[in-house]
């Protein structure tokens, strides 16, 4: 009832693009964020090629992200005409590793455009070792939230550590729309009116065009006004995913998994994902007792067709290997408790586990 109370007070009022309710949702998610300015978009891969616009990232530029994480970085960077240059991961974390940052940076002849750090299946990154890299090389950076909504660290939300930093609403993250949808957070008032101009048409006032590179990116009232709703549920929700993972990780402590290095503050638990070295028989031993799971992801970006001939000689150790062992369990709000009591028992009676102790509890 409350979810149609919402959609009709927008659909009353007949104002459906870029109204008040698009920007209360701005104020209330930048709050919520712990940042000053929010400026909401069509999509979270918009939200990263308007970042970088905004960074004055140019054609030919170079972005550097990891190669772990669904192509979206590299989506962004190729359709503004960058090059997407790639960085291994923490082996614990499996988001961006700021050592291998570092050596990236200092193997490159000339500084790269900037940096997008993904905080991969809700887990915040090594924000902390990244924003120390990018000031001592002087290259720019943001934040990829869009698996992230809520993790935080030392009372700070995803989406508060970098100069900009990024957010999708497709209805399968931890705050979903009904849609697509998309934002962009900064501390910065000239980098969120940059966005604020570039979503649509590169305005600066109505029909003023002042920023090349401009779109139609507009989130609609109606996408607004349930994300408005549902941010209200979001730390209750990311609560429940927390207490399911924590549950998972329990119960397969000493089993020959790779589990989720914290259940914690600092992961949204947008998705519960084990490594191992049988991740297909695993899966087929699951669906064989009803339990459904994914791979998150299984290429990563530099072996992808439309890239593997111009990065042929790239390697990323840790990331290779991860892409070719991760599998996600179904872990979200309302799963019941019998439902993750079936999860676990599928997975610890799974007979390729009897050998090995990877496995630790969060």
């Amino acid at each position: 009832m409350a979810l149609d109370a919402t959609l009709q007070r927008v659909l009353q009022r007949n104002w459906f693009v870029l109204g008040e309710e698009v920007r209360e949702f701005e104020r209330e998610f930048a709050a919520w964020c712990g940042v000053a300015h929010c400026v909401t978009v069509a999509n979270g891969t918009d939200a990263l090629e308007l970042a970088l616009r905004a960074l004055d990232v140019q054609p030919g530029g170079e972005v550097l992200c990891a190669a772990n994480a669904g192509f979206y970085a590299s989506a962004a960077a190729l359709a503004m005409g960058a090059v997407p240059g790639y960085v291994d991961v923490d082996d614990g974390t499996l988001t961006l590793s700021p050592a291998a940052l570092r050596q990236a940076l200092a193997a490159r002849p000339s500084k790269p455009a900037a940096v997008v750090a993904t905080h991969l299946y809700g887990q915040l990154a090594d924000v902390e070792g990244i924003a120390a890299v990018c000031a001592e090389a002087g290259v720019p950076w943001i934040e990829d939230c869009a698996q992230a909504h809520g993790a935080e660290r030392g009372g700070r939300k995803a989406g508060s550590f970098a100069p900009l930093a990024c957010f999708s609403f497709y209805p399968t993250k931890n705050l979903g729309a009904l849609g697509d949808g998309g934002a962009v957070t900064s501390p910065d008032a000239r980098l969120a009116d940059r966005v604020r101009a570039l979503r649509q048409y590169g305005w600066s006032a109505k029909y003023h065009v002042s920023e090349r590179g401009g779109r139609n990116s507009r989130l609609d009232e109606l996408q607004a006004a349930v994300l408005r709703l549902k941010l209200g549920h979001l730390e209750r929700q990311n609560a429940e995913r927390r207490a399911i993972a924590r549950r998972y990780s329990e119960a397969f402590e000493g089993l020959a998994l790779r589990l989720p290095v914290s259940c914690g503050a600092d992961n949204a638990v947008h998705l519960y994902v084990v490594r191992t070295a049988q991740r297909e028989t695993l899966r087929a031993h699951l669906l064989a007792r009803g339990v459904a799971s994914d791979v998150h992801y299984p290429v990563p970006d530099h072996q992808q067709a439309v890239l593997a001939a111009s990065r042929a000689g790239v390697r990323l150790p840790v990331t290779e290997a991860a892409c070719a062992s991760v599998l996600s369990l179904p872990c979200f709000p309302g799963m019941r408790e019998e439902e993750v009591d079936t999860v676990i028992a599928a997975v610890r009676a799974f007979r390729g586990q009897e050998h090995g102790q990877e496995a630790r509890a969060c």
